[in-house]
């Protein structure tokens, strides 16, 4: 086991997290060469391989219907690469698109007439190689690791129209890192706070909004889900002058750290997740997922765990500086604009999408919507 991975999880979490660094990823690059295949990840690398499956099935009286797919990022630093994506859509016109500053990658499928009596239907297949992260924090920085090009760095200071930087954001982050001067310790510091002062509300849909300013002014405790407490963490610290993204993917198999709740296999249409990290130089980007955090706290054992457990201790020592590679992203995408739609931008594309005759499908309700998401380990 590594050492650093040990002293995180401590002794009650059999587990074990690569040292496997990082590297810059401003938008996803191009898919890999069609010549790439699963072998080329071997697991002695610390690779796992996985296959992505979304199907769709529309009513065949949808048409006209579009649907934009989100597809995996092709390279994320040295822990995602797509392995290779395929589609299928009998009778409509499909189409690649990569939009907006942040490289937001999608399928985007028309079918502008009715099938004959025939659903529509249409596929997406990625095949991806993961592994795990796990930045040693303990580490002096080095000079040049993880460089990050100074643009990447002034887009993830900017603002987004859920997650402003200023007003109560700005007031708050200033008072939480007040007296710090490097982003290490002032991410670390916003981290914890997030962690203390949010929690997990099941009955919140989906991830949640992202809707920052909402929750700062509920005041105490802050409810929401992924994208609301890492959206929170990423408003924060670009607030206090720390460069910081959200990344938008699903969860593709169980844990193997030990963690319930931080896992799902097989059928993982409702297994999206949006993680987060923060940028130091020396180190590059840095993960950090609180809001798993407080998913461990609200449903790794029926009832709950109270904060002092040692199993949402080791959780929260953890999801500061590592994740595990059971989890594929999508994009670091926000105010996303369908291509072909007159709508207002999505607020982040993690779900599918989706527009029929009848109007807006619900993307988070995959079955009254007509998708379904499957993931299986490529041996």
């Amino acid at each position: 086991m590594d050492r650093r991975a040990f002293l995180r999880l401590g002794a009650a979490i059999p587990a074990t997290l690569g040292a496997t660094g990082i590297a810059p990823a401003f938008a996803a690059t191009s898919t890999p060469a069609a010549t790439a295949t699963p072998d080329a990840f071997p697991a002695t690398a610390g690779w796992r391989v996985y296959e992505l499956t979304t199907d769709i099935q529309l009513p065949a009286a949808s048409a006209p219907a579009t649907v934009w797919v989100p597809m995996t990022a092709g390279q994320l630093g040295d822990y995602q690469r797509t392995v290779s994506n395929e589609w299928l859509a009998p009778g409509g016109r499909v189409r690649p698109v990569r939009t907006g500053r942040y490289g937001v990658d999608m399928l985007v499928i028309d079918w502008p007439n009715a099938t004959h009596g025939a659903p529509l239907t249409g596929r997406l297949t990625n095949t991806v190689a993961l592994r795990d992260r796990d930045v040693d924090l303990g580490a002096a920085p080095a000079r040049g690791a993880g460089a990050e090009s100074p643009a990447a760095l002034r887009e993830y200071l900017r603002p987004t129209a859920l997650m402003p930087t200023d007003g109560i954001v700005r007031q708050t982050a200033l008072a939480i890192t007040a007296g710090m001067t490097d982003d290490m310790t002032k991410a670390q510091a916003i981290y914890q706070w997030v962690v203390d002062h949010t929690c997990r509300d099941a009955s919140v849909r989906g991830c949640g909004t992202g809707d920052v300013v909402t929750m700062l002014k509920t005041g105490g405790v802050m409810n929401g889900k992924c994208a609301d407490i890492n959206g929170l963490f990423v408003a924060l610290a670009r607030a206090a002058g720390v460069p910081a993204r959200d990344a938008y993917g699903v969860r593709v198999d169980d844990s193997q750290l030990g963690f319930r709740a931080l896992g799902k296999s097989g059928d993982i249409s409702k297994a999206q997740h949006c993680r987060a990290e923060f940028y130091a130089a020396g180190y590059g980007w840095i993960p950090a997922d609180p809001g798993d955090v407080r998913k461990v706290a609200l449903e790794e054992t029926p009832g709950g765990l109270p904060m002092t457990d040692g199993k949402v201790r080791a959780a929260r020592a953890m999801l500061f500086g590592a994740w595990e590679g059971n989890w594929v992203a999508y994009n670091h995408g926000h105010d996303v604009r369908l291509p072909g739609s007159s709508a207002a931008p999505v607020p982040f594309l993690m779900y599918p999408q989706g527009r029929t005759v009848a109007g807006t499908l619900d993307s988070l309700a995959p079955a009254a919507f007509g998708y379904r998401i499957t993931s299986r380990r490529v041996a």
